[in-house]
């Protein structure tokens, strides 16, 4: 199921919009303001974004600049103007298609389904590791939790990445030991590693004394549980 944030004003469109993006599998995030579409944007959120132009406290253009300062998600614009100059700034600060209205929610549908794949055929395995709602993006180094920025260090990064990238396996102290490095390019001993498990376990666990995605099994190691 993707996640799309519709920032939209015009109450009956948000309604059928909202109907034909659920009958295709999709969940609509719905945002009437510029205002309302800030509280709700977190890079890491949302797999497309559709923004409307003209809205009761500004433009989808100003939002959409503010976007790819960090992300780049895509971005459909809808607007009622079929001005060139229009058309072309929206794609020249990010946007990825545009679409004049009035439009028929058939062709809406299969262009956000066509950037849909795009984007996922982007995002391969090597690009970006997801479970547990927490989500690391590779390239940029960064880790998320149910879309909100972690603050981990390079060790606690690292350890991350090495846990879900082996989801339900359990590691033995040996093998993280032997792939974890401090970032000056220390050796990792076995107290150290459980202090980086303790600081990681506070990070991303909702209860870390009772966790539930970093395991230790006992006299073996520590497995990455994937919860159904």
């Amino acid at each position: 199921m993707s996640k799309i944030l519709l920032l939209e004003d015009d109450m009956s469109l948000i309604n059928g919009l909202s109907f034909a993006f659920q009958k295709q599998g999709h969940e609509p995030h719905i945002a009437r303001t510029l205002k309302e579409a800030d509280a709700l944007w977190t890079d890491g959120t949302y797999d497309l974004l559709v923004l409307d132009v003209s809205l009761p406290d500004g433009s989808g253009f100003t939002f959409c600049k503010k976007v790819r300062l960090t992300s780049m998600v895509p971005i459909i614009f809808l607007t009622a103007s079929d001005e060139e100059t229009s058309i072309i700034m929206g794609l020249d600060i990010g946007g990825d298609d545009y679409l004049t209205k009035p439009f028929k929610l058939g062709v809406l549908v299969s262009r956000i389904n066509a950037l849909l794949r795009r984007a996922n055929s982007f995002h391969a395995p090597d690009t970006e590791l997801q479970s547990n709602g927490i989500r690391v993006l590779l390239l940029q180094g960064q880790a998320f939790k149910n879309g909100e920025l972690l603050d981990l260090t390079a060790a606690e990064y690292k350890l991350l990445c090495l846990f879900m990238r082996n989801p339900n396996v359990v590691l033995t102290k040996e093998q993280i030991l032997n792939k974890l490095w401090d970032c000056d390019g220390n050796y990792i001993d076995n107290s150290t590693l459980t202090v980086y498990m303790r600081r990681l376990r506070m990070k991303i666990e909702d209860h870390p004394g009772d966790p539930k995605m970093i395991l230790t099994v006992r006299r073996m190691g520590y497995k990455w549980n994937v919860i159904s």
